[in-house]
């Protein structure tokens, strides 16, 4: 007995943990600043972390009403009605639950290259196929309607990433909605909305009621500081919401995080406090990282160092972990999260000693 065949599916590659780096170089996690994988370095809202509290004697008792009261919380936040909303486990959930709903066999996606690999991922892993559109260093990663409609060729999805990991682009509202009207008709673009927060940006949710050919992805796992819960969700057009409920895992977003998502909601000031350090540490890392960077609209910068791999793992053993950019097809280029105010400067202090020595 033996899986179908599974060579084209690559695996996902996270940045590295505290714990694992931690325990590979003999050090103490608590002496390590992790950079590497864009959490919330305030942690979660302390209401949220009251609400995992009180839900802990629930854990017997599959979660419907939380789902249900999560979807109705989010609907009236983003004023849409709660069936337009799919609670799922991370955005990633998400991104199954939409290629579930509408990929056939042999269907193809269209997916940015560099970029998150879970689009792929999960289109290959539902018998679909995958064309890609290329972000290009040359021209600072620029996501324009011409970035997508160069490569599009009719396909069945088209993924749209804003702000853009690990680049930092984002696309414009213009030309989200010239992309809406260009596509054709069976072509579904979906927005990755998942470092939204730390843009200006308007949210796409507000073009449902205008197009019908849009979905939303959102997660709570960045600034809301519930990486580890796993809650996310879709906002899709009201006239196919209802194919949630054919395609949903049962319960697949857990008690405990639904709880913490609707407390994390109500704790606006955790959610500004997040927000502002984010963007003062993603001038900080533009202003003082001694290579150059990306203008970013997320909590992260990415800068080229020359040789990533090395600069990663030198950085790692003085105590900072950054991401090295190799999975994403930019060997010469790291990503770096954005920490508090009191570790962001020795972090960069940390990364510019090796960069001078790696360059001498």
């Amino acid at each position: 007995m033996q899986p179908r065949d599974l060579s084209d599916l690559s695996p996902y590659v996270p940045g590295r943990g505290a714990e694992e780096v931690a325990r590979e170089l003999g050090m103490d996690p608590a002496d390590l600043t992790k950079l590497s994988s864009n959490e919330n370095p305030h942690g979660p809202s302390p209401d949220a972390v009251e609400a995992i509290q009180q839900a802990a004697p629930r854990v017997g008792v599959y979660p419907k009403a939380s789902h249900t009261d999560l979807g109705e919380k989010l609907a009236d936040h983003w004023d849409c009605t709660p069936e337009q909303v799919w609670v799922t486990p991370g955005a990633d959930g998400a991104i199954d639950y939409l290629s579930r709903a509408f990929l056939d066999p042999d269907d193809r996606i269209l997916a940015p290259e560099p970029g998150f690999s879970y689009y792929r991922m999960s289109a290959r892993y539902h018998h679909g196929a995958v064309d890609t559109y290329s972000l290009s260093k040359a021209d600072d990663f620029a996501q324009t309607p011409d970035t997508v409609l160069d490569a599009y060729d009719g396909e069945r999805m088209v993924y749209l990433t804003t702000p853009h990991n690990p680049t930092g682009a984002e696309f414009s509202r213009d030309a989200i909605r010239t992309l809406a009207e260009t596509v054709a008709d069976h072509t579904l673009i979906v927005v990755d909305e998942a470092y939204a927060e730390y843009t200006d940006a308007p949210s796409t949710i507000d073009l449902l009621d205008t197009y019908d050919n849009l979905a939303v992805l959102r997660t709570f796992s960045k600034a809301y500081g519930l990486a580890g819960l796993r809650v996310g969700y879709g906002v899709v057009p009201e006239a196919w919401a209802d194919a949630y409920a054919r395609v949903n895992t049962p319960f697949a977003a857990s008690e405990v995080g639904c709880r913490a998502a609707l407390a994390a909601l109500d704790d606006e000031e955790h959610l500004q406090q997040t927000v502002e350090t984010a963007r003062w540490a993603r001038s900080y890392l533009r202003d003082n990282l001694d290579a150059p960077t990306w203008e970013s609209g997320g909590n992260f910068v990415l800068a080229e160092v020359g040789d990533a791999s090395a600069v990663a793992d030198a950085t790692q053993r003085r105590g900072v972990i950054v991401r090295d950019c190799s999975s994403f097809g930019l060997p010469e280029c790291i990503r770096v999260s954005c920490g508090t105010r009191e570790t962001t400067p020795d972090a960069v202090d940390t990364i510019n000693e090796v960069l001078a020595e790696v360059v001498a």
